[in-house]
């Protein structure tokens, strides 16, 4: 008899269903394929978890990002404050707008962007702070919002890892002037590949609309330039069927969360702020000993990731000489482990198993 070895506890499995497959099948057969009713429905739908504002669909993240500074004016000769610590998508939405990503400090306990840090970095070419609520923990929004009200800021939130998250009860991506939020496979809900521009007016959200889609709303009559970053109906179709889900895999998330936060020893474990409700993206923990635990938890068949392992300032795209003292500790510390629906109580428990182990040796 052969025996079969224990499957691998893997980090990321992409949830698309019959529902998913049926809903996207109907589109196909429609002969309508971007920018449709399954479009316009989306949006509409999705703006019940943003506090009812207005919201736009394109084609990525890095789209909504670049589009929603694009549309409040941000270019060529502004300072837009941004975490170094975050996927480089943040800053080349900045660096794509021609402004200039000024990277701040982050806190040691949540990973976001620390106020007193963009406090710092503001002078007279700031012209807007673009914080990311980093592994789907919210930003410490009341200091942020009251260094933007004094200085006349812009606050632009990257949502993208934070579907359904909130701060002191507000929805994430209802906090500041925009936000951008992804749809990219392995974020909490997918389209495949899409984004997201949340607005608080209704007029940044026509000015959105046009960029979108090579700056007009009626065909041929062109009223600005603007870009192709529509999204498809296709995609679409698939997002209205995972937002309907995208609640009870939050709760799932936060009871893996709970049960790490019990169980876990030998590493620091994240710490949730005060007024924040994540939604864990990432469960990302801390350790001394990054390399060797993720070396540890692979040998026992269990995947984990390093998000981010070299700070953004720091690519060769930036190559910036900056002292951001925790972000360059967090990225030598931080080690995310397997959070996502279906995540079996005997897997979670092998995880846990195979972190402790290394505290009980001592």
């Amino acid at each position: 008899m052969t025996e079969h070895a224990t499957p691998r506890v893997s980090a990321v499995r992409v949830h698309v269903g019959d529902e998913e497959t049926a809903a996207v099948t109907a589109v196909l057969r429609s002969g309508r394929l971007v920018q449709g009713q399954e479009v316009a429905a989306f949006e509409d739908e999705f703006a019940a978890i943003v506090g009812g504002r207005t919201c736009v669909a394109v084609n990525s993240g890095t789209s909504a990002l670049h589009l929603g500074l694009l549309a409040a004016g941000i270019g060529p000769g502004d300072e837009v404050i941004v975490p170094s610590f975050t996927f480089a998508a943040t800053a080349n939405a900045v660096a794509m707008a021609g402004a200039i990503p000024v990277f701040a400090d982050i806190e040691a306990d949540t990973f976001c962007l620390d106020p007193d840090a963009v406090a710092a970095a503001v002078t007279s070419r700031t012209a807007a702070v673009l914080p990311v609520h980093l592994y789907g923990h919210p930003v410490r929004w009341d200091g942020l919002a009251g260094i933007a009200e004094r200085h006349g800021l812009l606050l632009l939130e990257d949502a993208a890892q934070a579907h359904g998250a909130s701060y002191d009860g507000i929805p994430v991506g209802a906090l500041g002037d925009l936000a951008a939020f992804s749809f990219y496979a392995t974020k909490n809900m997918t389209t495949g590949e899409g984004g997201m521009v949340v607005c608080r007016d209704d007029a940044t959200a026509r000015t959105v609309r046009l960029l979108r889609n090579q700056g007009m709303e009626q065909r041929y009559k062109n009223e600005i330039a603007g870009l192709n970053n529509r999204m498809t109906d296709l995609a679409a179709a698939m997002g209205r069927v995972q937002l309907r889900r995208l609640a009870s895999w939050n709760e799932e998330r936060r009871a893996i969360a709970a049960s790490y936060d019990e169980q876990l020893t030998g590493v620091v474990t994240p710490v949730v702020a005060p007024k924040a409700e994540p939604v864990w993206h990432q469960y990302t923990v801390r350790s001394t000993d990054r390399d060797a635990l993720a070396t540890r938890l692979d040998a026992r068949g269990i995947d984990s990731a390093v998000y981010y392992p070299v700070p953004t300032h720091r690519l060769p795209a930036y190559d910036l000489d900056v002292e951001l003292p925790e972000t360059e500790r967090a990225a030598r510390e931080v080690l995310s482990l397997p959070i996502r629906p279906g995540l079996t109580d005997d897997e979670v428990a092998r995880v846990v198993a195979a972190v402790n182990e290394g505290s009980d040796r001592g």
